[in-house]
């Protein structure tokens, strides 16, 4: 059987991840690296998605791929309107989406970036796969305690599914049967309530509740934050930039760099060691949540993610959760498998791909 050709296209903030898959081989995998005054140069979203397009064809073109030999593009998904979980053909009503949104997310790039591309081989056709707007959460979840306010689903979910399905394989079982609390640790932490294949609660990692992160600041005390928005001191530029991207670790210590802290903290940093251990205790306290919302049944803990390499985080929190259930470790986190293995479950016809409307 001849394997099917995938390209995988993942933008990041600075960098655009590519790689191209003979069925689920990873043939070439590129971190194409974009300096900040050329990003600077491309501030809108159309340019920034032409922009990298252009990059992304010259470089699978000098390793020798061409673009007339793939069957399938599959791409990150980005900031859309909330969706069930699953695979989407890029269509006019996600790129018209993506082109006017109000929230601009690296990941808004690979949609159309995907789709551009397709256009040059007739049958072509671009997808994503479980963006962050994945919305399987249960109706009494989305009260906030305030009607202005209502909780929402931004997560993940690309990793998280991948690994829940993968943790469901090794135990002979299909993921839609198990009941599992997922927990995504990387510059932002997710923690979600696995029932019976869908995510039914989940902490919206994005800007807005839950653990703090290496730079996210998770939670706060809203009364105190409020008094700070409305004391003259801070532009909103400057208070959202407290919650994402110098919230956190960073806020306390200085500086994203997990690893650093935890070097730190093992070398007797006591403020170092007191930030990790909050970080963890914190984690654990959204994993006991969760394990309320599955009323106690709970098949497995699931830590992955980057900072799932770490033991010392990993073992902090497993102190306070073990109880629960089986903790198990997924270390790292791979978003390009993620994305071929939805692209060959839909080449295979297992699956079958959703209407984006």
């Amino acid at each position: 059987m001849i394997s099917k050709k995938i390209l995988v296209i993942n933008p990041g903030s600075t960098s655009t991840k590519i790689a191209v898959y003979y069925g689920e081989n990873s043939v070439f995998l590129k971190n194409i690296h974009h300096e900040i005054e050329d990003l600077e140069k491309h501030t809108s979203v159309d340019k920034q998605f032409k922009f990298r397009k252009d990059l992304i064809i010259s470089e699978i073109t000098n390793a020798g791929f061409k673009i007339s030999e793939l069957d399938l593009i599959i791409a990150r998904g980005g900031l859309l309107k909330p969706i069930e979980s699953g695979i989407y053909e890029v269509n006019d009503a996600m790129i018209d989406d993506l082109l006017n949104s109000t929230r601009y997310h690296a990941s808004n790039l690979g949609a159309l970036i995907a789709n551009e591309i397709s256009k040059t081989k007739s049958e072509l056709k671009s997808y994503i796969a479980d963006p962050v707007v994945v919305d399987e959460m249960q109706d009494i979840a989305r009260y906030s305690g305030h009607p202005s306010f209502e909780r929402v689903s931004i997560f993940h979910a690309l990793n998280q599914k991948a690994i829940a399905r993968s943790y469901a394989l090794a135990q002979g079982k299909n993921y839609e049967e198990l009941n599992l609390v997922v927990v995504h640790m990387g510059g932002g932490i997710s923690v979600g309530a696995h029932k019976n294949g869908k995510v039914i609660d989940v902490n919206q990692a994005l800007d807005g509740e839950g653990p703090f992160s290496p730079e996210r600041s998770g939670t706060l005390p809203i009364g105190d934050v409020i008094k700070m928005a409305f004391n003259g001191k801070h532009t909103q530029g400057e208070m959202l930039k407290m919650v994402v991207g110098k919230g956190g670790m960073t806020a306390y210590m200085g500086t994203n760099d997990a690893h650093k802290i935890e070097i730190d903290a093992l070398s007797g940093n006591k403020d170092a060691e007191m930030i990790y251990k909050a970080m963890a205790y914190q984690v654990a306290k959204e994993i006991g949540a969760m394990a309320t919302v599955l009323q106690g049944k709970v098949d497995a803990i699931i830590l992955t993610g980057g900072l799932a390499k770490s033991d010392y985080l990993n073992d902090s929190i497993k102190e306070n959760v073990s109880f629960i259930s089986n903790v198990v470790v997924f270390a790292g986190e791979d978003e390009m498998k993620s994305l071929a293995m939805n692209g060959n479950l839909l080449l295979k016809g297992e699956i079958n791909n959703k209407v984006y409307r």
